[in-house]
């Protein structure tokens, strides 16, 4: 029995198969349908190897009556045969008073026990599939409009492509942003979200990211505004970075691949996405390999290990980067 996870409450099953890519989704829908229908059930969470307990528990009788209990297995996808055999058994003989909640995030097609849970037509069952960047915007724009906060369309946006596919994260940002916002219905920017997220100019660094990738002079002048004006950390610049790089790279080899769509398989995100294949051309493929060595060898640097100015340390990546000689230099070495 297939259900869509938008109408999987109210709970009309005792026993629900959940299963997908989307963790996140997936997770806070069973801890909905694990909320009991009464006061006197008993809730619990357990791994695949404490079957026993709910077992157990389902089948006591309580002082006053039958007992009632409800359980969440956690990690299903984790079941060796012996613990798939038993799970199947529970599922069959669970009471209808009972609610067992089988969660199997990240569950391989392959494997023998979703098969198996797959082939019983009559288990609800649910598939969480990774929601597209249009999805995510909608239940995030759903999240805002019923915490009555009032963000501007860019800070939306950008809260949109930085969270993109966490659930839990953005939650937790929404409930920072009332804190932050205390009922007064003021609009945040930007820059605000930004900073609550722990990340400081994000269109300068955007800029930046760019100016790198395309390999152009003027990265090392933008490079010195973010530290010395806006006091951006090195390690954000790093992260930064890196996360562009790697888009790149990946990008590329995606696209050697023959894939249909190179941008969504290398997962790039956000105003990237209208960049990253024309930043690609800047780069041969050892160039590429090699920079992200620099980037590596530049974070280890910024986070210790090192004496070094730390400034000095990002304005020579980024010279390094936008130049030929040092790529040229490491390609020799490695070849």
């Amino acid at each position: 029995m297939r259900l869509n996870p938008d109408k999987l409450l109210p709970a009309q099953h005792h026993v629900y198969y959940l299963f997908g890519e989307d963790h996140d989704a997936l997770f806070e829908a069973a801890e909905s349908l694990l909320e009991p229908g009464h006061e006197a059930a008993l809730c619990m969470r357990l791994d695949i190897n404490e079957l026993a307990r709910f077992e157990e528990e389902s089948s006591n009788q309580g002082l006053f009556g039958p007992s009632c209990c409800y359980a969440l297995v956690r990690n299903a996808q984790s079941a060796n045969p012996k613990q798939a055999d038993h799970l199947l058994r529970l599922i069959e003989k669970s009471g209808d008073e009972h609610r067992l909640i089988i969660c199997a995030p990240g569950m391989d097609w392959k494997k023998a026990l979703h098969k198996k849970m797959k082939a019983l037509s009559a288990l609800p069952q649910c598939e969480f599939k990774l929601p597209d960047e249009a999805g995510f915007r909608r239940w995030l724009d759903r999240e805002l409009t019923s915490s009555g906060l009032n963000l501007s369309p860019e800070a939306v946006r950008w809260m949109a492509e930085r969270l993109f596919g966490m659930r839990m994260a953005a939650r937790q940002m929404i409930e920072r942003l009332r804190w932050y916002d205390n009922g007064t219905g003021t609009e945040i920017g930007v820059d605000i979200v930004a900073q609550l997220l722990g990340e400081r100019a994000p269109d300068a660094l955007e800029d930046w990211c760019h100016a790198v990738a395309m390999r152009k002079p003027g990265a090392v002048r933008l490079a010195m505004r973010l530290l010395r004006e806006q006091q951006v950390a090195e390690v954000q610049m790093i992260s930064w970075l890196g996360t562009r790089m790697q888009q790149i790279l990946m990008y590329r080899w995606f696209q050697s691949q023959h894939d249909r769509n190179p941008l969504a398989a290398a997962k790039v995100f956000g105003e990237a996405r209208l960049k990253v294949a024309d930043e690609s051309r800047c780069w041969r493929g050892a160039e590429l390999t090699a920079a992200v060595s620099l980037i590596v060898q530049a974070e280890k640097r910024v986070k210790g290990a090192s004496v070094e100015d730390k400034h000095i340390v990002i304005e020579q990546l980024t010279l390094d980067l936008t130049g030929t000689d040092r790529l040229v230099e490491m390609e020799i070495t490695t070849a």
